[in-house]
């Protein structure tokens, strides 16, 4: 009996456990899919209210150069749109931890320039965006390494 109690528990947590990690993995991959989305509508677009729809109702901004809020971040698309209208970024990598999205990504701003390394990172809720951090690094004509930035 207790043989029997102990793998219908096992068989049970093994269930689970593959139902949790399946609806994560789902929830991980459609974190993803918003995230690239909201970035090509607001970046390389340049379009809020096609990049707006991503949002939550309260989008917290920790980039020091960027108001806080939509309204915020409809300013930094308008600042893109009217100084650097051909700017285009490129997604190099992508990262998911759970409600957090992390992109590495080359943004040149002015053609023919070596651009931007950036690293940002989206935490969502509810599938949708509600904070933004970044951090950024130009490409360098001669680094110390030849590593490169990607």
């Amino acid at each position: 009996m207790t043989r029997i109690t102990l793998t219908l528990a096992a068989a049970t947590i093994t269930l689970m456990t593959h139902a949790v990690y399946g609806a994560n993995a789902r929830q991980q991959e459609d974190n993803m899919k918003i995230v690239m989305e909201f970035y090509d509508q607001a970046i390389n677009q340049k379009d809020f209210e096609a990049a707006s729809k991503y949002l939550g109702p309260v989008y917290i901004q920790h980039n020091q150069n960027a108001a806080d809020g939509r309204e915020g971040l409809k300013g930094f698309i308008r600042y893109l749109r009217d100084e650097f209208p051909g700017a285009h970024s490129v997604i190099k990598r992508v990262f998911v931890d759970g409600d957090y999205v992390i992109l590495h990504v080359h943004s040149v701003r002015v053609r023919g320039t070596r651009g931007t390394a950036i690293v940002d990172i989206f935490r969502l809720k509810d599938s949708k965006i509600v904070e933004h951090w970044d951090v950024h690094e130009d490409i360098l004509e001669k680094a110390a390494n030849a590593n490169g930035m990607f």
